[in-house]
């Protein structure tokens, strides 16, 4: 029972005030109801956008600001989530997003699941702690299971890339392009991938992802080079060059006003003219420099002066400027360019190149385009849509993809999706727990059936019955058919090997782990004590500002 927790009973019968007023403990199995609830609600939230015909949701933030999502981890970030047990749920979403891309609406619904099943042992007083360590056991046999049932594939084998990047954008708004767009993901991943002895490291960072509403999502394209979200810097100059030889400038094109404060006698008019084309000169030699090393393309991160762009028109080099870092390092990997601190150090050898620079009209915007790269080592995806909404939801879904074909590149193991490798998990840990002794063998069951809370929740989402659907799918496993799941666009249970859903193995393996660690940390919580927010002093009372804006008040009209 939640009660004030800030009053203890000394021997001698006086009150010891221990924690701060207003501090509230609830303790024992109301505070496990509590949070029990509190990740129930989490995971029930989302569970109705699991899968390719789960529903979308539309959050509104308290700006007005409108996000049209059905990405586990964009849901749960944009809604302010206040109870603590609430926030562990969002947080394992948020970490299955940075560490495998895709997963994470399966990895609440999982967590909530298995501790929906834990409630039904602990109303039948089983220890908490006996509960999690037999999850525990259950999650390391199910995790060898999945490794046992995996597809090893050969690395970098693009049909299978393709196939998992298909699956992944399956359940998104951009199901309908995904046989072009899947295409792009796949080709933007190898393309940015470095291979030492047939093992792929892969950093998504290389793959530079513009969005820009207008045309619609087929038009989305993949760019073998780097969009620069800038114009050229100087009307005179070339806004297209083919066979382009790019420098790339860290340091300004402009003279380094004097630290402190310089005097300079001047006697006669001819020293100011002197004083200006001395400036002139020193720009020009840069601009020089720059020439000299056969550049026709200049990117620099910082500014350039006026004249020196006059300069670099009229020596036809197509200029930008004030260019991200981050960009600045995509543009070297692309285009094989060194980015240059220091004007003195440019050579021909540290010149880029790519077939064409060209400055392109998107919608109201001047955007460069240094496309045509060789060989790039970082490549950019260009997503259209009808409406920014669509663009930022084909942004969140793209990235789902990439990561999954990133973490198959990195592990070359697949699964088949449709909840087919959480029922043959299921199946084979009910037998697994026939083996153990004791209240951890009740857990192991509780696990077991967890993880069918994925295929069922496929299938309501897809408007079949989740038992009729449960019971079909189990028996087909009973007899062999280890990937049989759910097939949501014909609404029946069928092999969904030969539908093509494949998922990446690391995927399942992150949201198993992640799922148990949740789940545990959660159950073995007894107690919660919070303490109180300070509430903020009402206006006028107390404070000095407070009594000072009374007084001044008071005093306006005498004054006026």
């Amino acid at each position: 029972m939640a009660h004030q927790a800030n009053v203890g009973v000394a021997p001698n019968g006086q009150p010891v005030i221990i924690l701060k007023e207003g501090s509230s403990q609830t303790k024992g199995r109301e505070a496990q109801k509590n949070n029990i609830m509190a990740a129930k609600v989490v995971s029930e939230l989302i569970r109705s956008s699991l899968g390719p015909r789960g529903m979308d949701k539309m959050l509104v933030d308290g700006m007005g600001d409108v996000t049209i999502t059905n990405d586990g981890a964009t849901i749960l970030k944009e809604i302010d989530v206040q109870h603590p047990a609430a926030k562990m749920m969002v947080e394992v979403s948020k970490t299955a997003d940075t560490e495998v891309g895709d997963g994470t609406t399966s990895v609440v619904i999982l967590a909530g699941s298995l501790i929906e099943k834990a409630e039904e042992l602990i109303d039948k007083e089983v220890h908490p702690t006996i509960v999690v360590d037999g999850y525990k056991k259950a999650a390391k046999e199910a995790l060898r299971i999945l490794d046992e049932i995996a597809i090893k594939v050969t690395p970098g084998d693009k049909k299978w890339l393709k196939k998992v990047a298909k699956t992944s954008m399956a359940s998104k708004l951009i199901w309908r392009e995904s046989d072009t767009l899947s295409q792009i993901v796949t080709d933007a991943v190898v393309a940015v991938a470095d291979e030492n002895n047939g093992v792929y490291t892969v950093d998504i960072d290389d793959i530079k992802v513009e969005k820009k509403a207008g045309e619609s999502l087929k038009d989305t394209s993949l760019i073998q080079g780097i969009i620069l979200d800038k114009e050229v810097v100087h009307a005179g100059m070339p806004k297209k060059i083919d066979n382009a030889k790019i420098a790339l400038i860290a340091a300004p094109l402009e003279i380094e006003k004097t630290e402190f404060d310089a005097k300079i006698n001047i006697t006669n008019p001819d020293q100011i003219q002197q004083f200006l084309d001395q400036e002139n000169i020193m720009l020009k030699d840069m601009v020089d420099k720059i020439e000299q090393s056969g550049a026709n393309v200049m990117v620099c991160q910082k500014g350039i002066d006026d004249t020196a762009q006059h300069y670099l028109a009229k020596a036809g080099i197509l200029t930008v400027r004030r260019v991200k870092q981050s960009d600045m390092e995509k543009l070297s990997r692309a285009t094989g360019a060194r980015i240059i601190t220091n004007l003195e150090d440019l050579s021909k050898d540290d010149l880029g190149k790519s077939q064409i620079v060209e400055e392109r009209k998107i919608e109201e915007d001047n955007w460069v385009f240094v496309e045509g790269c060789k060989n790039p080592r970082s490549v950019t995806i260009l997503i259209r849509g009808g409406t920014q909404r669509v663009v930022d939801e084909a942004d969140r879904s793209i990235h789902d993809s990439l990561m999954v074909v990133k973490d198959v590149l990195v592990k070359p193991s697949i699964v088949v999706g449709g909840g087919a490798p959480e029922a043959e998990i299921s199946r084979l840990l009910k037998s697994y727990s026939n083996k153990l002794n004791g209240r951890e063998q009740l857990a192991v069951q509780k696990f077991a059936e967890a993880l069918e809370i994925i295929p069922i929740t496929l299938a309501e989402n897809a408007g079949l019955d989740p038992i009729d659907t449960q019971v079909q799918i189990a028996a087909a496993h009973g007899q062999g058919n280890k990937w049989y799941g759910v097939n949501v666009v014909k609404g029946q249970v069928d092999d969904c090997e030969r539908l093509g859903i494949y998922e990446p193995t690391i995927v399942k393996e992150q949201i198993i782990k992640a799922a148990t660690e949740t789940a545990g940390m959660l159950l073995r919580i007894d107690d919660v004590v919070a303490s109180s927010k300070t509430p903020a002093p009402p206006p006028g009372a107390g404070g000095g500002m407070g009594g000072m804006g009374g007084m001044g008040g008071m005093g306006m009209p005498g004054m006026m």
